[in-house]
């Protein structure tokens, strides 16, 4: 059961990972100051990976808890 936890972990590190690049992505689009309807587009690009990001580290978090469980 050690493996679910390592995979799970990795998962999860690349869920935070994932979530880290989609706050500086946004910082920066903040930083540019566009007008509301230009940061409303890229945004909209953002939000999807951020939520796909939150679910990986989410299915993560719940393999290592499943292996904890296990071993």
């Amino acid at each position: 059961m050690d493996i679910i936890i390592w995979i799970g972990a990795a998962i999860t590190l690349a869920g935070f990972v994932a979530i880290v690049w989609s706050l500086v992505t946004v910082m920066r689009l903040r930083r540019l100051g566009l007008d509301d309807t230009q940061m409303r587009e890229r945004l909209a690009r953002v939000v999807p990976l951020n939520i796909g990001a939150l679910m990986l580290s989410m299915l993560g978090l719940m393999m290592v808890v499943v292996g904890l469980i296990l071993s």
